[in-house]
Protein backbone atom coordinates (compact mmCIF):
# COMPACT_ATOMS: atom_id res chain seq x y z
CA UNK A 1 0.00 0.00 0.00
CA UNK A 2 1.27 3.70 -0.77
CA UNK A 3 -0.09 6.74 0.55
CA UNK A 4 -1.06 7.97 4.08
CA UNK A 5 -1.27 5.93 7.04
CA UNK A 6 -4.71 4.54 7.91
CA UNK A 7 -4.20 5.10 11.67
CA UNK A 8 -3.84 8.91 10.97
CA UNK A 9 -0.72 9.43 12.90
CA UNK A 10 1.06 12.89 12.10
CA UNK A 11 4.83 13.34 12.06
CA UNK A 12 6.57 16.19 13.41
CA UNK A 13 5.37 18.61 10.44
CA UNK A 14 1.75 17.56 11.23
CA UNK A 15 0.91 15.64 8.05
CA UNK A 16 -0.41 11.91 8.26
CA UNK A 17 2.81 9.78 8.03
CA UNK A 18 3.54 7.50 5.12
CA UNK A 19 1.96 3.46 5.01
CA UNK A 20 5.52 2.75 4.68
CA UNK A 21 6.90 4.81 7.71
CA UNK A 22 4.33 4.05 10.03
CA UNK A 23 2.11 1.28 10.41
CA UNK A 24 3.09 -0.78 7.32
CA UNK A 25 6.89 -1.68 8.47
CA UNK A 26 4.69 -3.88 11.34
CA UNK A 27 1.64 -5.02 9.13
CA UNK A 28 4.36 -6.18 6.25
CA UNK A 29 6.85 -7.70 8.78
CA UNK A 30 5.77 -9.17 11.26
CA UNK A 31 8.18 -11.47 12.07
CA UNK A 32 11.44 -8.96 11.65
CA UNK A 33 9.64 -5.54 13.35
CA UNK A 34 7.56 -5.95 16.16
CA UNK A 35 5.56 -2.92 17.03
CA UNK A 36 7.53 -1.15 19.74
CA UNK A 37 4.65 -0.08 22.21
CA UNK A 38 1.37 -1.24 22.90
CA UNK A 39 0.12 2.11 21.10
CA UNK A 40 1.67 1.18 18.21
CA UNK A 41 0.05 -1.53 17.96
CA UNK A 42 -3.12 -1.05 18.29
CA UNK A 43 -2.78 1.40 15.69
CA UNK A 44 -0.96 -1.48 13.28
CA UNK A 45 -4.00 -3.52 13.68
CA UNK A 46 -6.87 -0.56 13.04
CA UNK A 47 -4.70 -0.24 9.85
CA UNK A 48 -4.92 -4.33 9.67
CA UNK A 49 -8.37 -4.13 9.99
CA UNK A 50 -8.97 -1.29 7.19
CA UNK A 51 -6.76 -3.69 4.86
CA UNK A 52 -8.34 -6.63 6.16
CA UNK A 53 -5.44 -8.30 6.84
CA UNK A 54 -6.59 -11.28 9.41
CA UNK A 55 -3.02 -13.22 9.43
CA UNK A 56 -1.96 -9.96 10.67
CA UNK A 57 -4.62 -9.23 13.18
CA UNK A 58 -4.42 -13.24 14.60
CA UNK A 59 -0.64 -13.12 14.42
CA UNK A 60 -1.16 -10.02 17.11
CA UNK A 61 -3.69 -11.58 18.82
CA UNK A 62 -2.89 -13.15 22.41
CA UNK A 63 -3.02 -16.67 21.96
CA UNK A 64 -5.57 -17.01 25.02
CA UNK A 65 -8.09 -15.01 23.42
CA UNK A 66 -7.45 -15.17 19.82
CA UNK A 67 -10.35 -16.63 17.59
CA UNK A 68 -9.87 -19.32 15.10
CA UNK A 69 -10.55 -16.95 12.27
CA UNK A 70 -11.99 -13.56 11.16
CA UNK A 71 -14.75 -11.98 9.10
CA UNK A 72 -14.93 -8.79 7.92
CA UNK A 73 -17.97 -7.14 7.11
CA UNK A 74 -18.25 -6.68 3.57
CA UNK A 75 -18.72 -3.07 2.50
CA UNK A 76 -17.56 -1.94 5.74
CA UNK A 77 -15.37 1.74 5.21
CA UNK A 78 -13.13 2.92 8.68
CA UNK A 79 -13.52 6.35 8.62
CA UNK A 80 -10.94 7.34 10.95
CA UNK A 81 -8.96 6.75 14.88
CA UNK A 82 -8.64 8.66 17.88
CA UNK A 83 -6.13 7.31 20.27
CA UNK A 84 -7.29 9.29 23.74
CA UNK A 85 -5.09 7.26 25.95
CA UNK A 86 -1.70 5.05 25.98
CA UNK A 87 -1.73 3.41 29.81
CA UNK A 88 1.24 1.67 30.61
CA UNK A 89 1.32 -0.65 33.54
CA UNK A 90 5.07 -1.61 33.67
CA UNK A 91 7.14 -3.01 31.04
CA UNK A 92 4.68 -5.73 29.88
CA UNK A 93 0.90 -4.62 30.40
CA UNK A 94 -0.77 -1.37 28.96
CA UNK A 95 -4.17 -0.36 27.69
CA UNK A 96 -4.70 1.58 25.22
CA UNK A 97 -8.15 3.53 24.94
CA UNK A 98 -9.26 4.45 21.48
CA UNK A 99 -12.28 5.62 19.44
CA UNK A 100 -12.58 4.09 16.13
CA UNK A 101 -15.18 5.51 13.00
CA UNK A 102 -16.58 3.24 10.60
CA UNK A 103 -19.31 3.80 7.85
CA UNK A 104 -21.54 0.11 6.86
CA UNK A 105 -22.41 -0.70 3.50
CA UNK A 106 -26.07 0.36 4.34
CA UNK A 107 -24.57 4.30 4.97
CA UNK A 108 -25.25 4.06 8.52
CA UNK A 109 -22.30 5.66 10.75
CA UNK A 110 -21.64 4.42 14.05
CA UNK A 111 -18.04 4.49 16.41
CA UNK A 112 -16.28 1.64 18.50
CA UNK A 113 -14.65 3.18 21.57
CA UNK A 114 -12.82 0.56 23.24
CA UNK A 115 -10.55 0.57 26.00
CA UNK A 116 -7.76 -2.60 25.26
CA UNK A 117 -5.68 -4.65 26.96
CA UNK A 118 -2.29 -5.54 25.84
CA UNK A 119 0.64 -7.98 27.12
CA UNK A 120 4.15 -8.03 26.26
CA UNK A 121 5.91 -11.56 25.88
CA UNK A 122 9.17 -12.28 24.81
CA UNK A 123 9.80 -9.32 23.30
CA UNK A 124 6.53 -8.64 21.27
CA UNK A 125 3.15 -6.87 22.38
CA UNK A 126 0.14 -8.56 21.81
CA UNK A 127 -3.67 -7.63 21.87
CA UNK A 128 -5.65 -9.40 24.97
CA UNK A 129 -9.17 -8.09 24.85
CA UNK A 130 -11.12 -4.87 25.65
CA UNK A 131 -13.96 -2.80 27.48
CA UNK A 132 -15.87 -1.66 25.03
CA UNK A 133 -16.92 2.16 25.77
Amino acid sequence: MEGDCPCGRTGARGRVRPYAECCGRFVEDFEDTPAPDAEALMRSRYTAFVLQRADYLLATWHPSTRPAALDFEPGLRWLGLQVRAHLPDGASHAQVEFVARMRHASGRASRLAERSRFVREGGRWYYVDGDLG
